[in-house]
């Protein structure tokens, strides 16, 4: 049996209020506080959040690709670097711009985006797939969720850069993020060797957290909602930092250095896998 969808359009306004109420209360010198997202500032991240919501309403919405731009990425360039070029364009752009205008702009844009998220047919073919769960053509739902799991960890991001605590960490806005992560695993487990009928499960712990588990078929790993047997391998995160790991691609080692909170029963060699999950593009 498939995983049900993860219907969060109606989430994007929400994200976007506490977001926005954030950004309004930094002081001059908060917009400059160098954040997680490797060589941006709060300013540069709020741009790239910016672009992201512009981007998708011109190509989706309105059908518009610039002239002179194939929407492709350059002959032996990867789709990474293509991805990290434009994004750098744009930021060097739009330093120009005051945080008020940028805030002003990403709201506006935003509630652009939320109801064309709304107007789409959750089932229909999404415009982009979602490689990093393994995913050649996509449903509207999933690009959708791609997009609200990219909304939430920039936020959350600027939370943590700006030691304000988060509201955005909880079950409400938060679980529904950890959800569409967690459809990563079973291409994560692609070639993780294990018995038929081996369960894995991960654990997030903390108000934004569940537990999500993949067995192993002879067709291969595949998520499913309730196992019927304990499982080989356990994994378990704190929702604080679970999202850290599973938005960047580090080495396993440093991730347990980092966070001593990682607990990892049964088989290690399956339990240490989940930690090589990236559900973003890297």
């Amino acid at each position: 049996m498939s995983m049900p969808p993860i219907l969060v359009a109606d989430l994007f306004p929400e994200i976007t209020l506490r977001l926005v109420a954030l950004l309004r209360s930094l002081s001059p010198d908060e917009w400059l506080l160098p954040t997680s997202s490797l060589r941006r500032t709060v300013k540069d991240l709020v741009s790239h959040l910016l672009d992201g919501s512009l981007r998708r309403l011109s190509i989706q919405r309105d059908g518009y690709v610039a002239p002179g731009d194939s929407g492709r990425p350059r002959p032996k360039e990867t789709l990474v670097a293509y991805l990290d070029r434009l994004n750098d364009e744009w930021e060097v752009g739009t330093r120009r711009l005051s945080p008020r205008a940028l805030v002003d702009l990403m709201e506006r844009a935003d509630f652009e985006l939320a109801a064309l998220f709304a107007s789409l047919d959750p089932m229909g073919p999404a415009i982009f797939p979602v490689a990093w769960a393994g995913e050649q053509r996509s449903e509207n739902w999933m690009d959708v969720a791609r997009d609200y799991t990219e909304k939430w960890h920039h936020a959350q991001q600027i939370f943590d850069a700006t030691n304000r605590p988060s509201t955005i960490l909880n079950a409400e806005l938060g679980r529904p993020c950890y959800e569409t992560f967690m459809r990563a695993l079973p291409f994560t487990f692609g070639d993780a060797i294990a018995p038929d009928g081996a369960v894995v499960t991960v654990t997030i712990a903390g108000a934004a957290g569940g537990a999500w588990h993949v067995e192993r078929t002879p067709a291969g790993w595949r998520q499913i909602e309730l196992p019927t047997r304990p499982p080989v391998a356990e994994a378990e995160l704190a929702d604080d930092f679970a999202w850290k790991i599973f938005t960047k691609r580090r080495p396993r080692e440093e991730f347990l250095r980092r966070f001593p909170g990682i607990r990892i029963e049964g088989d290690e060699s399956l339990g240490l896998r989940v930690l090589d999950m990236v559900a973003v593009m890297a």
